[in-house]
């Protein structure tokens, strides 16, 4: 169990850190981003409620983008509330869709 915890986490800030190295416009920014991306999807791999494998997380200027698929609207809110919770995060866009 712990296992697979490790590598969901592993793959979400990989997938994180790729993400936002394509967004960023300085590597200063990109650098920010980056963190501020990694510490919302480690914050979801945290949560109960939120899956950190079907939400996804850009960041850019600190304006955190979801996107993706939530099982429910609680899962969905979660996910913003969560986000929004990240140090750095200054505005949360959300555009998860409801399965």
């Amino acid at each position: 169990m712990t296992s697979k915890l490790f590598c969901r986490t592993l793959a979400a800030i990989s997938t994180a850190l790729l993400v936002s190295a394509a967004h960023a416009d300085t590597p200063g920014a990109m650098l920010d981003d980056t963190v501020i991306t990694t510490k919302v999807k480690a914050a979801f791999v945290q949560d109960e409620t939120v899956s950190a494998l079907r939400i996804n997380v850009t960041s850019s200027q600190g304006i955190v983008q979801l996107s993706g698929f939530a099982n429910s609207r609680l899962e969905a809110s979660r996910a913003v509330d969560v986000a929004r919770k990240v140090a750095g995060v200054k505005d949360v866009k959300n555009d998860i869709i409801l399965k």
